[in-house]
């Protein structure tokens, strides 16, 4: 096939053809010159061969119209023509030439958007940022996507039902937020879609309540952050389904909400955190915020303690709102007291109770607990009594017959098939698989001398006496009440009743004669030989300062043993830090993450339980020592939880001391029986151990003597015999499991803890102890 030339080589060409061989052609300088014979077809070829290897050169000012010839033969018309394209190619070359820098710059400073997110990758649900959604409405994220979180998932609606529908109000997923998706455990995943299913009404219609009752340590406040943020900005009608919410939490934890929700969320919302300031300032925060309303309001989330909550309840009964989160819950024992009323009455019908412990003392304050959330679902508080609690208390003492035990298996269960729908629990096995292993040991001491004979002169007093007889067959008075505080000092150390011994007070009138000659602990330095338990303490503190680099938590009911401590600390030249109501609510958070840091000198952490137990993250110790118990076990629970949670890197030693056989076993004892009632009803666990007879729990005062553990005593136990145990515990067992599934050490041959060993001579008599699970090893 012959290949066409430019038109410009076709000009050429005709130039060559048109004048006769030998004549002369004028070039562009105005020389002339005499063309050579040649065979015209080579003159063709060599001029085509030219024309396409010789490189472009600058034409200067010749144009097209001065490369034709000057024939008479070429038409005006044609001439004319070609004049017409001569110019047209001019003025396109000029203008690209003058053009071509600007073009260059624009080219490359007009680069296509690319979204300034490294390794940003686009959704594969169709969605393109910046572009406006079309047609069929979509969810907020992806539920396609890997690790995602489908909260709600909406019918199949087929072909034919599509026709007939409106594509503007199908449903959409509700999916969680991705950010949120990759730190949620398995664990805490399904307890967050538990949560959704409540507070929507899928599990149970017309409720929209719900209990939160995993132990401490699973993440709690993760799961409720996480259904609260899905909550104000999705929901299956692709609108938020609230617009508010108020969580609503002890005043030690308002501050601690605050920086977890800006933790997980990165700043995306502003909660209103109010934790102080007068009342017209509070009160014009709280009315700014319930007359709020629209899509994006600028606080959708209040957080406020309870006590403020109760005084300005008037405010806060204005507006509806959303949903409300109340945290440690089992606030809300008392159906009666203001507080519970003023929540009772928040318009808000989503409901959210977080508590790790949601039976105390007695199954009625379980029901206002579960009233609270869905109110009616278990009747009234006297229905509540008659049809449930009466039986399941008759068939859980030790002394039932076989029909109560019967009758009240009966109720138990019918309960739990109710309360099921609106509660879920789990146990802190979960943490095995997160966290180092945990050895808790429940220690018994041995009274001192000087101990034996005050507690022995006070309970045989007639003061004591008469009080107790007064008191039978009714509650305790507040004479016993007060009795009962003084024995529990006395068993912490004599230096605590001492100006009630000098004094001659009610029960220790024949006291005082047995302490030392000339004795005054205000004036002298402290004497912890005087008490068996803060010996022991002693030095329990002496072998972990010298020999390991762990931190100690103390915790305690009273702030005259944390008195007691601080003077130890004195004597021992330990640095310290001190918790108690005393403290500001913002000092708390400064002086926790001061003992946290681990370059901090601070040795000892001393907590009242009563100011702190709940909710602080001290996993700076690694160490916790419960220096006396508390009558509610939630508190002991909730105290000895501060060190084994997320962020411990360390093994973890928890050490409750009991003076053996005084009021302190007996309380430990009424906690083992109230322990067992919340495994029955909360855990659902059939076989808790039935120790314990309401005779043997209203036996307070007693001193049991010429025994290592009254508590072991009553457990009837079949692994240990003449005081030695002859069976281990069972392979299933744990921390979690019932004490009579513990080791029990009658000497420190079987302890696994070096520094407990080394203080048993001091006056430890009995130690039971377990650990949390088995350690992973990697070979």
């Amino acid at each position: 096939m012959r290949r066409s030339a430019a038109p410009s080589a076709v000009a050429k060409r005709l130039s060559f053809q048109s004048p006769e061989i030998g004549s002369s052609v004028k070039t562009s300088s105005g020389r002339s010159c005499k063309r050579k014979r040649h065979n015209l077809q080579d003159a063709d070829q060599d001029d085509e061969l030219g024309m396409v290897q010789e490189p472009l050169k600058d034409m200067g000012n010749v144009t097209f119209m001065s490369l034709l010839p000057d024939s008479p033969s070429m038409s005006s018309h044609v001439r004319d023509w070609v004049g017409v394209v001569s110019d047209m190619c001019r003025f396109y070359i000029q203008g690209w030439l003058e053009m071509w820098p600007e073009l260059l710059i624009r080219r490359l400073l007009n680069k296509p958007f690319k979204i300034p997110i490294p390794n940003y990758q686009p959704s594969s649900y169709g969605r393109c940022l910046g572009i406006r959604r079309q047609g069929a409405r979509q969810p907020l994220h992806d539920p396609f996507e890997p690790n995602a979180l489908v909260l709600y998932d909406p019918p199949e609606i087929s072909e034919h039902d599509k026709l007939k529908l409106d594509s503007a109000k199908f449903p959409v997923h509700v999916v969680v937020d991705p950010i949120l998706c990759q730190v949620l455990r398995p664990h805490q995943r399904e307890g967050v879609k538990f949560m959704y299913d409540c507070v929507t009404g899928i599990r149970i219609p017309d409720s929209y309540g719900c209990i939160m009752a995993d132990e401490m340590g699973l993440g709690k406040t993760l799961q409720c952050i996480t259904l609260m943020w899905t909550l104000l900005k999705q929901g299956p009608d692709c609108n938020p389904l609230i617009e508010k919410a108020i969580v609503v939490a002890p005043s030690s934890l308002v501050k601690n909400w605050y920086n977890e929700i800006s933790k997980w969320l990165g700043g995306r919302v502003t909660p209103l955190a109010i934790d102080g300031g007068s009342k017209s300032d509070i009160d014009r925060n709280l009315t700014g915020f319930m007359n709020t309303y629209g899509r994006r309001p600028v606080n959708p989330i209040l957080i406020i303690s309870y006590e403020t909550f109760r005084l300005h309840a008037k405010v806060l009964h204005q507006s509806e709102v959303g949903l409300v989160l109340c945290d440690e819950g089992h606030r809300l024992k008392n159906s009666e007291n203001q507080t519970y009323q003023a929540l009772m009455n928040l318009k808000a019908r989503r409901r959210v109770l977080l508590s790790g412990t949601p039976i105390q003392n007695d199954l009625l304050e379980y029901f206002s607990l579960v009233h609270f959330v869905n109110e009616g679902i278990l009747g009234t508080a006297n229905e509540f009594r008659r049809k449930f609690e009466n039986p399941i208390l008759r068939g859980r003492d030790a002394d039932a017959v076989a029909e109560d035990i019967k009758k009240g298996t009966e109720k138990l269960q019918e309960l739990a098939a109710i309360v099921n729908r609106c509660i879920i629990r789990r146990t802190q096995a979960l943490l095995t698989k997160y966290l180092p292993v945990k050895y808790e040991q429940v220690i018994c001491c041995r009274l001192t001398p000087l101990q034996e004979d005050i507690y022995q002169s006070f309970v045989n007093s007639d003061t004591i006496r008469r009080g107790l007889k007064s008191t039978e067959g009714v509650k305790m008075t507040s004479s016993s009440l007060a009795a009962i505080t003084s024995l529990k000092k006395l068993v912490n150390h004599p230096d605590l009743i001492f100006e009630h011994c000098r004094n001659g007070k009610e029960g220790f009138e024949n006291a005082f004669k047995f302490y030392p000659q000339a004795y005054n602990p205000v004036k002298q330095r402290l004497q912890p030989g005087l008490s068996g338990k803060l010996s022991i303490l002693d030095g329990l503190l002496a072998f972990v300062k010298a020999s390991t680099t762990d931190k100690v938590v103390l915790v305690s009911n009273y702030t005259q043993t944390l008195d007691l401590f601080e003077r130890l600390c004195g004597l021992r030249s330990y640095r310290y830090v001190r918790l108690d109501g005393s403290m500001t609510i913002k000092k708390r958070a400064k002086v926790v993450d001061q003992f946290n840091d681990p370059t901090s000198p601070e040795f000892i952490f001393m907590l009242s339980s009563k100011a702190g137990g709940c909710g602080l993250n001290l996993i700076g110790a690694n160490r916790l020592v419960m220096f006396d118990p508390d009558w509610n076990p939630a508190n002991d629970e909730q105290a000895m939880a501060r060190v084994w949670r997320d962020g411990q890197k360390k093994e973890c030693f928890i050490y409750r001391l009991l003076a053996v056989g005084t009021i302190e076993e007996k309380i430990f004892q009424r906690q083992a029986h109230k322990k067992a009632l919340s495994s029955c009803v909360v855990d659902r666990e059939e076989d808790v151990e039935r120790h314990f007879s309401v005779a043997d729990l209203r036996d307070l005062f007693k001193l049991e003597k010429n025994t290592p553990s009254d508590t072991h005593d009553k457990f009837r136990c079949k692994r240990c015999v003449n005081g030695i145990q002859v069976k281990g515990p069972p392979e299933d067992s744990d921390c979690n499991s019932d004490l009579s599934l513990w080791h029990h050490c009658t000497s420190k041959k079987g302890l696994v803890d070096l520094a407990l060993k080394q203080c048993w001579e001091a006056g430890i008599t009995f130690a039971f102890h377990h650990k949390s699970h088995d350690q992973i090893k990697v070979v």
